[in-house]
């Protein structure tokens, strides 16, 4: 009797929907909760690990054009910590490598390989030639070409005011202790990192292919 009693109370839930809704909404809340709620407050998830550095003038530039071209839909930028993962990739990626990747370019799919530790491990030579004609380099890749990055230039109209932002809404200030003097300067050390830009090929500016080369060279490089 005790049994059919039991089963009759879960038929409330099972069979109203609405309480069934309510109810797992406030499961999964409470989840989440307990989950999450801890990692804003320690250390090791908030505060940049040694060695880390804000995006420079050109790698924001070359950031953009990464998410631009959609790249994020084919390869992540997380390695995680299992023994195939770290095998080929490299060390698997920690939260403080990410405080200052606004939005994360984690991703969840990989149509090709994991890019978290693609920095300094090719030469921008190869990079160039990848971005050209994948096929040149890994002949049995299916990336289509990007040759039009080669022709188009970096527009720096915007990019000041994105380093602002950066630096003024997300608190990467080299004033700021939490940042050990490795965040952003004033203005004028902006400007001049947007001068250095326009100044590449001869004063012509840089291209987008150079610049998102800069952004692949510098991934996973800050770990120590």
């Amino acid at each position: 009797m005790s049994d059919k009693k039991l089963a009759n109370k879960h038929e409330i839930v099972e069979k109203n929907v609405g309480l069934m809704a309510i109810l797992t909404v406030f499961a999964i809340s409470f989840g989440a909760l307990v989950e999450i709620t801890p990692l804003m407050f320690q250390e090791d998830t908030t505060k940049p690990v040694d060695g880390l550095r804000p995006l420079t003038a050109l790698e924001m530039e070359g950031r953009d054009i990464y998410v631009r071209e959609g790249c994020y839909n084919c390869h992540s930028q997380m390695i995680r910590p299992f023994r195939d993962e770290v095998e080929r990739y490299g060390h698997y990626s920690v939260a403080g490598e990410s405080v200052w990747d606004h939005p994360f370019q984690w991703g969840s799919k990989r149509t090709g390989p994991d890019l978290a530790r693609v920095g300094e491990r090719y030469s921008d030579d190869w990079h160039y030639a990848h971005l050209m004609d994948p096929r040149s380099v890994v002949p049995e890749s299916n990336m289509p070409g990007y040759p039009w990055l080669d022709s188009n230039k970096v527009d720096t109209s915007l990019t000041l005011k994105k380093l602002q932002i950066f630096r003024d809404n997300f608190g990467i200030d080299k004033a700021s202790p939490k940042y050990d003097g490795k965040g952003y300067g004033d203005d004028n050390e902006l400007l001049a990192q947007i001068a250095e830009v326009d100044s590449m090929n001869n004063g012509t500016g840089a291209t987008e292919m150079q610049a998102l080369i800069a952004y692949l060279q510098q991934l996973g490089t800050h770990l120590k």
